[in-house]
This record gives structure tokens, C-alpha cells and sequence, in this order.
């Protein structure tokens, strides 16, 4: 597709997996699940359906050096920005935008996570030919919603509403017209959008013609419209970064942009879907004992169950009563945590020494 844009947002603070991941090592840099790590994924994710020179990689200075050495000649080495400073998600899809839009106005653009886990690339970019064809069509924002399996309070949610008939389409989604979005709801709430059934979690994916998206944040964030200008008329993009993109507000895109504009769709994803939040997620797909035991590494056991265990040397393991462990060895640290306390291991990296962050 010749004028289809993509910006991968490759940046992050990568806490939430030490001490595999460190601050110029985030999650979406490691090799969870094989050979490649996810970056590597959603990049070959795009393959056949946008060209290399089209596809925009966002980081951030800590991790721009891990970047490029990964990625090699993947894109051109031009294609690969680091944002002078951590403004959230709105900024960066700004630069993005502005991008894009220097390079062609008329182009339709995709801005995907790096750091989601995704299988299933025939039924990804058939879903994602769909949202383009969607966003070219109609001008709409257009997000990718993901089927709610269990009633998580972590995501936050898009509510649907009516059906949204589009005339034409050679790729014919389910696309829905979004009612609202929804902040990470309390358990209880959760499980009323699970019963409900017209809730789709939120995958951060977003689809839109270039023209449409910048005449939205026009009117619903002109700072971050006139930052696009300077963007797509810029001689030295380093130097507008550097003197303009520390002063932007420090916002994510939903709030920004999507819980305001004047017509946003929702696709349901047809592909699977992990947002890889944490150790946990990472044990689902590790092989497993009969005692639920899941280990990258050999591993020995007794009286052990439910345990979880990662190693970067291929070192053996050997658990004895213990259960419900996360067991984490890298060559200069070792991480011992309860599965229950995945989500606060970020916070317990500021008790270790600088020097492991």
C-alpha cells in the first residue's frame, strides 16, 4: 500500500521486567518468546503491507543506541527518532503525524505498540488492511479493540456503540461507532462491561488519514497541531525536537485526542493479542511441567507448583517446596518475587543499586 505510513512506538521505561529489562532495555528489546525480540516482531509484522522506508520507529535517548544496533539496517537509520524527553503518548504520536505528513499529506498511518505480543500476522494486517481502507473512507479516528477474555481491571476499555455501515469496502470488519472511553475500571465495573458484551479492551492501536487526525487535533489540541506544522516544514528536525518538544504538554492520546474527537470506529481485532504486562503473561507461553511449573531453562523439581522461571545462561534450576515463585537470573542479578507481587517488582528497582537500572 504505497501511501500507508506506520510509527511503531518503541519507547518505555522497562522496570516492570527487571532485571531482564533495564532503563536502555525495555521490554519490547528482550527476546521473551524466541529468537526475536518484540520489536523485531512488530516490525516483520509489517512486512508486505508497508513498505520499510514507510515505517517510523519512536524511542527515546536512553534506548536509542540499543535501537539501532538491533535493527541494524532494518529501516533506514533516518527512520529511527529518539524523543529529546518522556512526554507520554500524545507528543510522540504528534512527531509521528508531523512525520508522516511532511513525507506525503494525502498518506493513511498506523501507530502500533512495540511491546504487544501478536501470533497470528495473516489475520493482523487483515484486520489492519481493513481500518486503513476505514480511516481513507471516512475520515474517522479508527481504533483496534481487543475481545475481552476475563473482566481486567488493568486495560482500559472502549464502550461501542451502533453499527457503522460503510459502502465499498473490498475488506468487510465489523466496525462500530465508539460511544466513550473508559479509564481502568474497578473489578466490579469490569465485570459489568465483560457481562455486557459491547466492550472491547484498548490496544493503544490507532488508524486515520493524516488529514483527518491533524483537522481533529486542530480543534481539540492546537498545540499539539501547530507542534505537527513545525514538524512537517522542519530543515533540522533535530534541532525543532530539541527546542520544542520538552515544552509540549505531557499527555496521552486518549486523553488529548480520542476521548474528544467528533467521530471515532472501533474494529474488533481478529488476531491474538498479549500486551505481555509482566512476568506472568511471559509464563503462559514458556513450556510447562504437570505441576504448572513454567521455565525457559531446565528445571528441576519437588514438592514445587506454579512457579515461573527465566534464566539468560540456560542454568539449571531446582525448586524445593516452594510454589508461586517468579525466579528471574541474569548474569549480574537474581530476582525472587511472588507471582502476586509481579506488578510492584517496578517499583522495587529503585531499592537496587543505579547501576542495575
Amino acid at each position: 500500500m504505497s501511501n500507508t505510513y506506520a510509527v511503531i512506538l518503541a519507547g518505555g521505561s522497562g522496570r516492570r521486567f527487571w532485571p531482564l529489562s533495564r532503563d536502555n532495555r525495555p521490554k519490547q528489546l528482550l527476546k521473551l518468546f524466541g529468537s526475536e525480540t518484540l520489536l523485531e516482531q512488530a516490525l516483520g509484522r509489517l512486512e508486505g503491507l508497508v513498505p520499510r522506508e514507510h515505517i517510523l520507529i519512536l524511542t527515546n535517548k536512553e534506548q536509542e543506541t540499543e535501537v539501532r544496533a538491533l535493527l541494524g539496517d532494518a529501516v533506514p537509520a533516518e527512520n529511527i527518532i529518539a524523543e529529546p524527553d518522556k512526554r507520554d503518548t500524545a507528543p510522540a504520536i504528534a512527531l509521528g503525524i508531523g512525520w508522516v505528513a511532511a513525507r506525503d499529506p494525502e498518506a493513511t498511518m498506523m501507530v502500533l505498540p512495540a511491546d504487544q505480543l501478536i501470533q497470528d500476522k495473516a489475520a493482523f494486517q487483515e484486520c489492519l488492511r481493513g481500518a486503513l481502507e476505514v480511516a481513507s473512507r471516512t475520515r474517522a479516528l479508527v481504533t483496534i479493540g481487543i475481545k475481552p477474555t476475563w473482566a481486567c481491571p488493568s486495560y482500559g476499555y472502549i464502550e461501542r456503540g451502533r453499527r457503522a455501515f460503510i459502502s465499498g469496502l473490498q475488506h468487510t470488519p465489523a466496525v462500530y461507532e465508539v460511544h466513550r472511553f473508559r479509564e481502568k475500571p474497578a473489578p466490579d465495573l469490569a465485570e459489568q462491561f465483560l457481562q455486557q458484551g459491547n466492550f472491547s479492551w484498548n490496544a493503544g492501536m490507532f488508524i486515520w488519514s493524516v488529514s483527518g487526525v491533524i483537522a481533529e487535533l486542530s480543534q481539540h489540541c492546537p498545540e499539539l497541531a501547530a507542534f505537527i506544522s513545525e514538524v512537517r516544514r522542519s530543515r533540522d528536525l533535530t534541532a525543532t525536537l530539541a527546542s520544542q518538544f520538552p515544552a509540549l504538554p505531557k499527555i496521552s492520546i486518549d486523553y488529548a485526542l480520542m476521548e474528544k474527537a467528533g467521530r471515532v470506529l472501533n474494529i474488533e481485532a481478529s488476531f491474538d493479542w498479549d500486551d505481555v504486562g509482566s512476568f506472568i503473561s511471559v509464563g503462559k507461553y514458556l513450556p510447562a511441567d504437570d505441576a504448572q511449573n513454567a521455565s525457559n531453562s531446565p528445571l528441576s523439581t519437588m514438592d514445587a507448583h506454579g512457579n515461573i522461571v527465566f534464566t539468560t545462561g540456560g542454568k539449571r534450576v531446582a525448586l524445593l517446596g516452594v510454589q508461586d515463585l517468579i525466579v528471574v537470573q541474569t548474569d549480574d542479578a537474581i530476582l525472587v518475587a511472588h507471582r502476586h507481587s509481579a506488578d510492584a517488582i517496578k517499583n522495587l528497582v529503585d531499592r537496587v543499586p543505579k547501576e542495575l537500572h
